[in-house]
C-alpha cells in the first residue's frame, strides 16, 4: 500500500529519500513548514530504519553537575541553571570528594557512563578538572567519562593559559573519553547574539569539536529550539552540523533540545508542543544523513513524546539518568530518573527492540553485576 501524503510538497522529498539523495536547505524549510506531520514522520522512519533497523537504544548513565556558578550567568537568557556566585540562592559547587562520592552510584548501579557539565566557574583551578577525571578513572575505570561542553573547554583553556589542543590533550590524559554536545544552542549569529551574547560562536564551537575529534575524542551535537529562532535558523543549524560531520566525522549523536522557558528571561515564550518536538526529531533525521544516531531526550520531551519519537526518526531514548538538574530548574515536569524496566517497556510498546548501549553504541551484555560491551 502506497503512503498518501496530505502535503504534495513532500512528494519530491520522498523521491530524494528513496534515492538516498541529500536534502537541500529549501527541503528543510519545506519540512518545517509542512503540516503533514505523519508524512514527515513516515519519511524520517524510512531513514531511521535504514540506518538503525528496529533497535531502540538506551543506556544506564548518571548525570552529575559539578557547579552552577557561572561567569555567563547574566548573558544566557535561556538558562535557569546558572548562578552568579556561591553566595547566590540556589548555587552549589561540589568538592572533588563530593563529586566522586556521588559518582560511586554509577559503580554500584552498573552504569556505563557518567555525564557531567557545569557552569564556567570563575575560581575553580584547572587542576580541579584534571583531578576530577583522574579520580573517576581510578575509582571506576570501566565507566565512560563524558564531560565538558565546548564552552567549558574554551573556559578551561583560558584559565589554564593553554591552547585548545593542549587543554584537550591534558584532559584526555587525565581520563576524558568523550564530550557532550551542549553549548551549540542555535548557530545563526543574529539569534545567538540575542539569547546568549558573549558565548563562543558557531565557528569556535565547531573548531573545538574538530580538534577533539582529531585527538580521538568523539562527541555529540545539539540544537536548542522553541525559543526565538526561525525555521530558517533551524535548517541552517542542521546543515552546519552536516558540514561539520563531513569535515571531522566525530559526531556520534544529534540531540534536539526543547527549550523550557520557566525561570528564564525568556519566560514569555510558550513551551514547545508535542507536534513541534516530533517535527524537529523527524526533520533532523532527514537532514542529518551523515550523523549515525538521533536521540529523543526524554528529560526535555517527556517520556510519552520521546516514546512516540522512536517512530518519527529517533533510534535512541537516552538513559536511566540520575539527578538531572539543568532542565528541571527550567520547569521540566519529567522524572529525574527511570528504571531499566520502565525504559525497556516504553521501547517495546512502540514495536522496537530495546538494546542497552554504551556511550559509543556498542551493545552492553550483562551477567549479574558485571557487564561488557560488544562492538557492532
Amino acid at each position: 500500500m502506497t503512503f498518501q501524503f496530505s502535503d504534495q510538497k513532500l512528494i519530491p522529498i520522498h523521491e530524494k529519500v528513496m534515492a538516498e539523495a541529500r536534502l537541500s536547505f529549501e527541503d528543510g524549510v519545506t519540512l518545517f513548514q509542512s503540516l503533514d506531520l505523519l508524512g514527515i514522520g513516515y519519511l524520517a522512519n524510512i531513514v531511521r530504519e535504514r540506518k538503525n533497523g528496529n533497535i531502540g537504544y538506551y543506556n544506564l548513565n548518571q548525570h552529575i553537575d559539578y557547579t552552577n556558578v557561572c561567569i555567563l550567568h547574566a548573558r544566557c537568557h535561556f538558562c535557569a541553571f546558572a548562578r552568579k556566585n556561591i553566595e547566590t540562592e540556589g548555587a552549589w559547587e561540589l568538592s572533588l570528594e563530593q563529586f566522586l562520592d556521588k559518582a560511586m552510584y554509577s559503580r554500584e548501579q552498573g552504569c556505563t557512563e557518567i555525564h557531567s557539565v557545569g557552569g564556567l566557574h570563575p575560581t575553580l583551578p584547572f587542576d580541579y578538572y584534571l583531578a576530577l577525571l583522574r579520580g573517576l578513572k581510578e575509582r571506576m575505570p570501566q565507566v565512560h567519562r563524558k564531560l565538558f561542553t565546548a564552552v567549558e573547554i574554551h573556559h578551561l583553556a583560558r584559565i589554564s593559559k593553554q591552547s585548545i589542543k593542549e587543554t584537550l590533550i591534558a584532559l584526555k590524559e587525565a581520563g576524558l573519553d568523550s564530550m557532550p554536545g551542549g553549548g551549540a544552542e542555535i548557530f545563526a549569529q543574529e539569534t545567538r547574539d540575542k539569547i546568549c551574547p558573549g558565548k563562543i560562536d558557531a565557528d569556535e564551537w565547531f573548531d573545538i569539536h574538530w580538534q577533539a575529534h582529531q585527538l580521538g575524542i568523539p562527541s555529540n551535537v545539539t540544537m536548542l529550539y522553541g525559543h526565538i529562532e526561525t525555521l530558517e535558523d533551524r535548517v541552517d543549524h542542521l546543515i552546519r552540523i552536516r558540514e561539520g560531520q563531513t569535515r571531522s566525522g566525530g559526531f556520534v549523536t544529534f540531540i534536539p533540545l526543547a527549550f523550557h522557558p520557566e525561570n528564564t528571561r525568556l519566560a514569555y515564550v510558550p513551551s514547545t508542543s508535542g507536534l513541534t518536538d516530533l517535527r524537529c526529531i523527524s526533520v533532523s533525521r532527514l537532514m542529518l544523513d551523515n550523523i549515525p544516531h538521533i536521540r529523543a531526550y526524554w528529560i526535555m520531551l517527556g517520556l510519552k513524546t520521546a516514546q512516540i519519537a522512536l517512530n518519527f526518526g529517533a533510534d535512541d531514548i537516552h538513559g536511566t539518568v540520575t539527578e538531572e538538574k539543568i532542565t528541571h530548574m527550567a520547569g521540566a515536569s519529567s522524572p529525574q530518573s527511570v528504571s531499566v524496566d520502565q525504559i525497556s517497556r516504553l521501547i517495546q510498546e512502540v514495536g522496537r527492540n530495546p538494546v542497552e548501549r554504551d556511550t559509543l553504541y556498542n551493545e552492553v551484555i550483562r551477567d549479574g553485576n558485571r557487564w561488557h560491551s560488544v562492538a557492532a
